[in-house]
């Protein structure tokens, strides 16, 4: 039996650790996601327009989108109906998803300045400041039930991505959903 002091979470390094032994995340697991680059990268915008689709769909999601967002120089959007694909604001925050996704799929899992990537993009959607280009910023709050829901929007894209593709073989889709399928847990508990 493994044995883990509740406290010691407290450090990222430690909470990586347990993540990636209790989840079996290995290095077979990174190696599959940097295989599916090719895969995913040209379809990174079409995952996203799709995952920014579904929460324009709903009032509450989209709710999020009404206020400036920090770094977002352009007007904000009035109210709801303002709210597309091609507001200026929301392609403002698709840029953020599009480095995520691409990150997934390049960054290397074997750093700890990755793992602590992962941490503050968790991080800076609870309130806390995460990124120093949010010091002095207005929190970012999200509840955990629309990070969560996100984050089982997008890995099933990623799977059907890279299950529906017709050139990669069946253990090459199989290593690579199994990985997909861990990956996006890390922001939400990191």
């Amino acid at each position: 039996m493994y044995h883990v002091n509740a406290a010691s979470l407290e450090d990222v390094h430690t909470r990586v650790d347990y993540l990636r032994t209790f989840i079996n995340f290995t290095a077979d697991d990174a190696a599959a996601l940097h295989a599916a680059k090719d895969v995913v990268a040209p379809l990174v915008p079409a995952i996203v327009d799709t995952v920014y689709i579904k929460l324009l769909l709903f009032d509450i999601t989209a709710s999020a989108f009404l206020p400036r967002q920090t770094g977002y120089t352009g007007n904000a959007p009035a109210k709801l109906d303002d709210l597309t694909l091609e507001h200026p604001q929301v392609k403002f925050r698709k840029d953020f998803l599009n480095g995520y996704l691409v990150k997934l799929v390049t960054m290397d899992y074997a750093k700890p300045e990755s793992w602590a990537y992962l941490d503050k993009v968790g991080l800076i959607h609870t309130g806390a400041v995460g990124f120093k280009h949010r010091i002095s910023k207005p929190a970012l709050w999200v509840e955990y039930i629309h990070c969560a829901i996100l984050l089982g929007l997008v890995e099933d894209i990623l799977i059907d991505t890279v299950i529906s593709h017709p050139t990669l073989d069946m253990p090459s889709k199989t290593a690579i959903s199994r990985a997909v399928n861990k990956v996006p847990l890390f922001p939400s508990f990191l």
